[in-house]
């Protein structure tokens, strides 16, 4: 299945200005709304004595809430976001599948694994932590995939690209299921009922662990991304043509590929091993931009990482709010809205 490019109507490019003041107020949002209502005067003084000095009197509780769990939470919310929609961008672009999002190769199921075998099975001896054991999970799932891509697919580059896309697309489907597989035996074999709960919250994706030692790493992977996406923005539009499309105007088909797959694979594994497997962001974002500025990725790009921002940060608030008393993974709310949005995909492509 070949991505179709519509694009009915192009933003002007003025209109993207306005996306970092939306993406601040979202992130203060963010910070204001949560399981407990705290005034919004409160939440401007505590960022006012932290930012700035300022000396306002603040109750330190309420202080430490909104500083130490709430702030960060929706930053780290921002920047995984804004780097999971950027990996759907990647996908969608380089395999031209509609369907392509962060989690095709198996990166979450690997990162699950990961990080299961280490807090429920004792690997690594209390030595390596959760999220060391879900980046390398995610890492191992990658590779997984492309040896096997690379044997379906014969090393196939050049004029037998397309192949190759298919291969990795037909292998991540087959990576996936073997690493749930392993994620779903650990559990049953190894966890007691304490610990199947934790790790299958963690599984939907959790931001409540989140501490301001997380904020620079999950910084640090996206803003790289999107540094790497608008640096090789041209070679992504000349994927719009196919694989072959794309050799014929002097791309570099299997180095591009490589480099920006394997990035993409770095930045879920970060992002997964902070946060959880948090679906759908790279499927729905990458989609609604591409009908609002166009296929162009000197747009597409920037514009999909605020969106995916917002959208994660936004989806966080509701998490917090929808069910009084009780906060739900984040990847509920995800679900909610981005399975209907799968199906309305699938419904588009039969009738094209």
């Amino acid at each position: 299945m070949t991505m179709v490019a519509a694009q009915p109507r192009v933003a002007p490019v003025r209109r993207l200005w306005a996306a970092p003041l939306i993406l601040g107020l979202t992130i203060l949002a963010g910070t204001a709304i949560g399981e407990t209502r705290l005034p919004f005067a409160t939440v401007l003084q505590t960022l006012a004595n932290h930012l700035w000095g300022a000396s306002y009197p603040v109750d330190g509780i309420e202080a430490g809430i909104i500083w130490s769990y709430r702030l960060p939470r929706a930053i780290v919310a921002a920047c995984c976001g804004a780097g999971l929609a950027l990996t759907g961008v990647v996908l969608q672009a380089l395999l031209r599948n509609p369907l392509a999002d962060p989690y095709l190769m198996g990166l979450s199921a690997g990162a699950s694994t990961g990080a299961v075998l280490v807090t429920v099975a004792g690997v690594g001896g209390g030595v390596i932590s959760m999220s060391f054991g879900a980046l390398t999970g995610a890492l191992l799932a990658f590779g997984c995939v492309v040896v096997l891509a690379h044997a379906v697919s014969g090393g196939a580059g050049g004029g037998r690209a397309t192949q190759a896309a298919a291969a990795i697309i037909l292998a991540g489907i087959a990576g996936s299921q073997m690493f749930n597989a392993l994620t779903a035996f650990t559990i049953a074999r190894s966890a007691n009922a304490e610990q199947a709960r934790g790790i299958m919250f963690w599984l939907m994706g959790n931001l409540s662990g989140i501490r301001w030692e997380d904020v620079m790493a999950c910084t640090l992977v996206s803003l790289a991304g999107v540094g790497l996406c608008i640096w090789h923005r041209r070679g992504l539009d000349a994927f719009t043509f196919g694989a072959d499309g794309a050799a014929s105007l002097g791309i570099n088909v299997p180095a591009l590929r490589g480099s920006l797959i394997t990035a993409t694979a770095i930045m879920v594994g970060v992002l997964v091993s902070k946060v959880g497997a948090i679906g759908f962001v790279g499927l729905v974002v990458p989609h609604a931009m591409r009908f609002l500025v166009g296929t162009r990725h000197d747009r597409l790009v920037p514009a999909s990482a605020l969106a995916g921002a917002v959208f994660l940060v936004a989806a966080d608030v509701i998490s917090r709010v929808i069910v009084p008393g009780q906060v739900l993974p984040i990847g509920v709310v995800t679900a909610l809205v981005g399975a209907p949005a799968f199906a309305l995909i699938l419904v588009r492509g039969a009738r094209r």
